[in-house]
């Protein structure tokens, strides 16, 4: 069962359940054992107090409890879905930054932990509520409660699996989308690695150890092989300006 604070966890509850016993008169006991309130156990006990009739037996009440656990799981996974909803639009705008997607991906990464916790609390009401049919305690329409309670579960199982798939197209567009902002700027190393290749080897021809140095004989040697180095490092970028390499 999921408790209902902004840090959701999972909180281990186990039933102790005493049978009908005609001899006492009782409509037997159930008895719980869990370190914490949850939020399903408030929400059968207002459930209960409003109607006086809703619970016969205990296991009528464990049944409530299951119903009202199925229940509480879809509301929680339809919140899921809306910060999903949220973190998809800041995704599919475009022009997503890198702090953006570190933030979208932390959201995703919470979700993906409340969802896998929510399949994990489906996978434990159901095996409960099999047992309970299984072993025959139930009347027949304890039994139909409960098979509409694996209905339900069926349902919310399905949803699960659509949140996965969900979560993993925005994991994966948004690390695509950090992927295109990091191939922008080793793009721009490229190009300017490609660019200031002829300077170099430019600088390179004149810093060789010739016996005749043709600067020594003229007197704007220096300034003209700065030139024809600007020159020849603005061609380049004026070519990929025009291919569109540096947009």
């Amino acid at each position: 069962m999921i408790d209902d604070e902004d840090d959701p966890r999972s909180v281990r509850v186990a039933f102790i359940l005493n049978q009908h016993n005609e001899e006492l008169r009782s409509r037997g006991v159930l008895f719980s054992i869990h370190d914490e309130d949850v939020p399903v156990f408030r929400l059968l006990r207002m459930r209960a107090r409003r109607a006086p009739g809703l619970i016969e037996d205990a296991k009528e009440v464990l049944l409530k409890l299951f119903d009202a656990d199925a229940e509480y799981s879809a509301d929680t996974l339809e919140n899921i879905y809306e910060e999903l909803e949220r973190a998809g639009k800041k995704v599919l705008e475009g022009n997503v930054s890198d702090e953006l997607a570190g933030e979208v991906l932390g959201a995703i990464a919470r979700e993906e932990d409340l969802n896998s916790r929510i399949r994990r609390n489906v996978m434990d009401t159901r095996r409960a509520v099999s047992f309970m049919m299984r072993s025959r305690m139930l009347n027949a329409d304890q039994f139909e409660e409960a098979r509409q309670i694996l209905r339900d579960i069926e349902s919310l199982d399905n949803h699960t699996a659509f949140l996965f798939d969900k979560i993993n197209f925005l994991m994966d567009a948004t690390v695509g989308f950090i992927n295109i902002n990091q191939n922008k700027t080793i793009k721009i190393f490229s190009v300017a690695s490609v660019a200031l290749l002829p300077p170099t080897l430019i600088a390179s021809v004149y810093g060789m150890n010739f016996k005749f140095m043709p600067e020594l004989e003229w007197q704007y040697g220096y300034a003209c092989a700065i030139a024809l180095m600007v020159a020849s490092a603005l061609g380049p970028m004026l070519y990929f300006r025009r291919r569109g390499w540096l947009k």
